[in-house]
């Protein structure tokens, strides 16, 4: 089992930043790939990010190439996803999620789940 928590969200004006934090606990983090998804009310949850267990690889959503970088560190069990030039559209519920090994841009792919950390951002 892993477990999954979410940190970081809050109300930003659009350019904002914003920094979320994923701390997972349980079993080895490392073998992990982690994804960053979102959903916003109304609406289907979507892929916004992926890392590799490795971190060698990344993989972004089109909406969110250029402005969201995921990272993560090993040693802290963690992966961040920073957001930077916020826009009203990306206003949402941002979930993190495990799933072994590989990036996967599929939610049905994904084992494990966080609470989910709401982000909104005012024009």
């Amino acid at each position: 089992q892993v477990q999954l928590v979410e940190s970081g969200g809050g109300l930003v004006q659009a350019g904002g930043s914003l920094r979320l934090s994923c701390a997972a606990s349980g079993r080895t983090f490392s073998m992990y790939a982690m994804g960053w998804f979102r959903q916003a009310s109304g609406k289907e949850r979507e892929f916004v990010a992926g890392i590799r267990w490795s971190g060698t690889n990344t993989d972004y959503a089109e909406s969110v190439k250029g402005r969201f970088t995921i990272s993560r560190d090993n040693a802290k069990n963690t992966v961040y996803l920073q957001m930077n030039s916020l826009k009203p559209e990306d206003t949402a519920v941002y979930y993190c999620a495990a799933r072994s090994w590989l990036i996967s841009t599929r939610t049905e792919e994904y084992d494990y789940w966080g609470q989910g950390t709401q982000v909104t951002v005012s024009s």
